[in-house]
């Protein structure tokens, strides 16, 4: 198959023309829908095409943004980031580790994966956490319903919040997905709106995962289509690819309708998971993530990586080159957060690392030898 070579990462050639054939057909479909000159069609004089500035750099970012801590309690995290080959990085996060006074043994962590810009998803990831803590739900009580209710209520006073900032600083196209966890000492609470999601490992196994939003799920189109709008090339309206979202206020203006009924719908799908001593890690990752690998395939991969690996850095860096190497062209972030059951570094797992390392390293050899060998008969009969 013929690639394009993209630095150190190769990017298939049909990737690339797909990209720019269907770039082409949008623009002219746009083009002709305004009363413009269609494909093919001659321009007045002085007059110029529009040129839509492509989603996608030549080649990736490949510079990694890492975090890393600790609560006292024995929960360690770590957080990696990447822009790869999206022409800007829209990814925020929010990592708080203990939360202060009374919630000193509580946490929270948080991805924002924004849309139509990055400015929706910065101020999110500033006040979310706010805005659900100012909602008096969440406290040493730890009632599931309450604490639940107040992650729902912080969610939509930050979307009320944002909209009047958004009016004021001209934001009304960008939009954020959210997928957070507050961990209290008896929950892990899960809160996710839009196609970003969370994952839990409990005795090697994935024990809880969150649904992603997407427009064409039956009850998320549903609602679309009653607040007016439509479904089609799996996105509301043809253009927004994902259902649930703060921001993205320009598809949130039927009179009449509460936020949770617009098209899109700030409102979060919360759960609450009892904790257990075999919980082992807990995964937050946006959907440059998911749309390459499973939970399942993603949950052996971290559990393999956890046993040969002491840094959460590391691993979390692992996951996004893996991702990038499996096609993904989206920003990629992941928080990996490791419960005192997480798998430890074990020798055999070591032992089997080193041995595959060398079997690799001999294969490597064995090519590059063929390679000089028939190189130099070439070479000789020339």
């Amino acid at each position: 198959m013929r690639t394009a070579r993209k630095g150190s990462v190769e990017m298939p050639a049909f990737v690339r023309q797909l990209v720019k054939e269907t770039e082409k057909r949008v623009s002219s479909f746009f083009k002709v829908g305004r009363g413009g000159a269609a494909e093919g069609e001659q321009h007045g004089e002085g007059e110029k095409e529009e040129i839509i500035p492509s989603p996608y750099l030549d080649r990736p970012v490949l510079d990694k943004l890492t975090e890393e801590g600790c609560a006292r309690w024995g929960l360690t995290y770590a957080l990696g980031s990447m822009q790869g080959w999206r022409a800007n990085m829209e990814d925020f996060h929010n990592c708080v580790p203990q939360l202060g006074g009374e919630l000193a043994e509580w946490s929270f962590f948080a991805v924002f994966d924004g849309h139509a810009g990055s400015m929706v998803a910065q101020y999110c990831s500033q006040h979310l956490l706010g805005h659900i803590l100012a909602t008096g739900g969440v406290g040493l009580e730890d009632n599931p319903e309450k604490v639940k209710g107040s992650i729902t209520d912080g969610f939509l006073q930050t979307d009320k919040h944002l909209h009047s900032v958004a009016r004021r600083e001209g934001w009304e196209r960008g939009g954020t997905t959210v997928v957070s966890t507050l961990i209290s000492p008896y929950y892990i609470y899960f809160a996710n709106c839009g196609d970003s999601r969370a994952m839990l490992c409990r005795s090697g196994q994935v024990c809880f995962s969150t649904e992603d939003h997407k427009p064409y799920s039956p009850l998320e189109k549903e609602r679309i289509e009653s607040a007016g709008g439509s479904v089609s090339l799996q996105r509301i309206n043809g253009s927004l690819a994902v259902s649930r979202a703060l921001g993205d206020f320009s598809y949130k203006g039927v009179e009449n309708r509460p936020p949770s009924q617009q098209m899109v719908s700030p409102e979060p799908e919360v759960f609450a998971v009892e904790r257990s001593p075999t919980d082992e890690f807990l995964v937050l990752a946006c959907d440059g993530v998911w749309d390459t690998i499973s939970n399942e395939e993603l949950c052996a991969f971290i559990r393999n990586r956890l046993e040969v690996c002491t840094d959460l850095r590391d691993v979390c860096t692992q996951v996004i080159d893996l991702c990038l190497y499996k096609g993904s062209l989206d920003n990629i972030s992941i928080i990996l957060l490791c419960f005192p059951g997480a798998p430890q570094l074990s020798a055999e797992a070591l032992h089997q690392e080193a041995e595959l390392e060398d079997l690799l390293e001999s294969k490597v050899i064995i090519y590059m030898n063929l390679v000089s060998f028939y190189l130099f008969q070439a070479l000789g009969s020339s």
